[in-house]
């Protein structure tokens, strides 16, 4: 008789043998709150050492103080604008400055078409300078964006522009970034001759991504509608040109009856649209935003290829995790935190924007067509409402403005351009290379101008962009936990984002507001006034003024403000109490006025005997940058700075002993151009 094999004994957990471990894996499988917290160690000791290693991958040096001198280098990218252009040149060498003192990269712009292309190796006079700071405390930090893209200098070119032969050839990513850029500029130029006005800059702009040629009442009609974001190289166009390729190649392979029934056509025509989109990103110049676009699009599309769900908070998740690896300093941005809170928005809400609550299984052909009719709607309603809704806390926080009308904005222009812009721009892309793109570039000309009249329509209503003061970083956190809390959870639990959601806005509905700003040079500061309203001490710049008056809520321009009482030697002003704040020009004016003015604001060295409560002088700004204060109950001063003495951060220049000749400060000219502060959002599209 054959004997029967006993099966293993299985021991339990609680029975194994002493003296033997058991398997980490198997311990934290059967503990999830242990293996959640090492899955959290674990991300934040990732998320730390890819922020370290970001940090020394672009480190390089800063301009200490503004420098004329000659300037050596390579043209990587060059910008057309309405008069000029901008470039950014790779530098060689720069005046007297050691090459451990000279930036790797510098902005400049030119007053008169440049007769250079990118690539070319130039020589020329340039006034540089560091690249501007915050102009409040809290506010955009340009220094930094410009330091993490490795610009350590901002200013203008003076003279004439020698072409030279280059010193060394550049690398081959050198040499194609600089065809890719001389593309981009051709086809620009090529669109917006094609078309004409406003309408082919704007035109120009949705397909290669170079704004320079938008005039600045364009930009500011197309925020007053809410629209702006179509004009940025983001998840409207990464979508729209990866959908026309993987329709393209799959509508073709459907044709082959073959094809079509063995072959996955579904998977071809998703991986030949990754390439597809992958390139145009490259095309378009590979900015920020275009990158977490093109991040998530390629995620989704390779959700097909294994069979996934393309459409899913875990695809999202994904994706900021890949955006976040490269570029951790992108989580600070507006940029970042609008293009994935609105799409966080947009999945949680996907029944309702995708229309599948009003499409009837079994209704006949009126009832579908109907049904059809109404999910279009109601879907592009419900897709604009729910982006405008999630990203508005990140709106208002780091642009305080609102546009109240952006919902009809949108409903009005974006089947304009789903339907003809875009597609227009598609077939002209097809076309360009066989020279048959200008009757298509002048057809979508037409309908830009459609969008840009629309537009206008929308910005000539009366509170069309409403400017509200600037909320804490609390309010903001708080709101920006209320959006993780509405869209993550896939139960009940969403509702307990209603308490941090009232919490935020009651904090931001209350702001702080600074009774007095000084910019980081002491050249002027702006003083509330006895109406309430921020009136101006010396020359501020108007981009300072502007920021400032966005942070007190004020919706004027900077040229409609009153000034205070000035002469040669200085200006005086008094806060809400009566205390007495004095703008000094002159040296012969500290005698005076450091005996009757409580606040002392200077560009140049206090003596050290001034009495005035706080001074705020040339020492003072270089180690606190912009400064703000506010009249704290019992008349205190509470003061707030732009820079933290305590800690340092490579993209701040080094605080310098003033000169043994002193000047007042002139207000710098060279401050960051209007596309380059924070305007509306750039991509908060899906």
């Amino acid at each position: 008789m054959p004997s029967r094999t006993r099966p293993p004994v299985r021991r339990p957990a609680s029975r194994r043998r002493p003296g033997r471990p058991a398997a980490p894996g198997r311990w934290l499988g059967t503990r999830p709150a242990a293996l959640a917290l090492a899955l959290l160690l674990a991300a934040a000791f990732l998320g730390f050492a890819a922020a370290a290693w970001r940090v020394s991958h672009v480190a390089g040096p800063v301009l200490a103080r503004t420098t004329i001198g000659p300037l050596a280098g390579r043209v990587e990218s060059l910008e057309e604008r309405e008069e000029g252009a901008r470039l950014v040149v790779r530098v060689a060498r720069f005046g007297a400055l050691r090459p451990e003192e000279t930036p790797r990269r510098v902005r400049v712009s030119f007053r008169k078409a440049p007769p250079v292309k990118p690539g070319d190796a130039i020589e020329a006079s340039a006034r540089l300078l560091p690249p501007p700071e915050a102009a409040r405390p809290g506010g955009y930090d340009f220094a930094r964006d410009a330091w993490f893209r490795g610009i350590g200098a901002v200013g203008s070119l003076t003279g004439k522009i020698v072409v030279r032969p280059p010193a060394e050839e550049p690398d081959l990513p050198a040499r194609l970034a600089a065809l890719v850029d001389a593309a981009r500029n051709a086809l620009t130029r090529r669109i917006a001759e094609a078309t004409g006005g406003q309408a082919g800059a704007v035109a120009a702009a949705l397909v290669t991504g170079k704004r320079g040629l938008i005039a600045p009442a364009t930009s500011e009609t197309l925020r007053a509608a809410g629209i702006y974001h179509v004009v940025s190289i983001s998840g409207l166009h990464m979508v729209l040109a990866a959908g026309v390729v993987f329709w393209l190649i799959r509508a073709g392979l459907a044709l082959v009856p073959h094809l079509a029934l063995f072959w996955p056509i579904k998977k071809i025509a998703a991986a030949v649209a990754m390439l597809g989109v992958t390139a145009y990103c490259i095309f378009s110049g590979w900015d920020v935003a275009a990158e977490r676009s093109l991040v998530m699009t390629l995620i989704m599309l390779g959700a097909i290829l294994v069979d996934r769900p393309a459409l899913s908070m875990r695809n999202l998740a994904l994706a900021a995790l890949v955006a976040l690896a490269r570029e951790p300093e992108a989580l600070l941005g507006p940029s970042f935190q609008m293009s994935f809170g609105a799409v966080a928005g947009l999945i949680a809400c996907a029944r309702l924007v995708g229309g599948a609550l009003f499409r009837q299984p079994g209704a006949g052909r009126i009832g579908r067509l109907y049904g059809a009719v109404l999910a279009a709607v109601i879907g592009t309603l419900a897709t604009t409402l729910v982006a405008q809704v999630a990203t508005a806390p990140f709106a208002t926080y780091h642009f305080q403005t609102v546009q109240p009308f952006g919902l009809l904005g949108n409903a009005l222009t974006l089947p304009l351009v789903s339907l003809a812009v875009m597609p227009a721009a598609v077939l002209g892309i097809l076309a360009y290379p066989f020279a048959l793109d200008l009757p298509i570039w002048w057809l979508m000309g037409q309908a830009v101008r459609g969008m840009l009249a629309i537009s206008g329509w929308i910005e000539g209503f009366g509170g069309a962009t409403l400017v509200v003061p600037a909320f804490g970083r609390a309010a903001l956190g708080l709101l920006a936990a209320a959006l993780l809390l509405a869209t993550l959870p896939v139960s009940g639990l969403r509702w307990l984002a209603l308490l941090p959601g009232a919490c935020g806005l009651a904090l931001a509905a209350a702001p702080e507001r600074h009774d007095l700003y000084v910019d980081r040079q002491g050249g002027g500061a702006a003083l509330r006034g006895a109406d309430g309203r921020l009136i101006t001490l010396g020359r501020p710049s108007g981009f300072v003024l502007e920021q400032w008056l966005k942070a007190d809520g004020d919706g004027r321009k900077p040229a409609d403000l009153g000034g205070g009482t000035c002469d040669r030697l200085g200006c005086v002003g008094h806060l809400a109490d009566g205390r007495a704040v004095a703008l000094v020009r002159d040296r012969r004016a500290f005698a005076e006025d450091c005996a009757r003015a409580a606040v002392i604001v200077t560009g140049l060295a206090a003596p050290p005997g001034c009495a005035a409560a706080l001074v705020i002088d040339r020492a003072y700004l270089a180690r606190h940058g912009a400064t703000a204060l506010r009249v704290a109950a019992g008349g205190s001063l509470a003061v707030h700075h732009a820079r933290d003495p305590a800690r340092s951060a490579p993209w701040w220049p080094a605080a310098r002993p003033p000169p043994q000749t002193e000047k007042a400060p002139r207000p710098e000219t060279a401050e960051p151009a209007q596309e380059e502060t924070p305007g509306p959002p750039d991509d908060p599209d899906p």
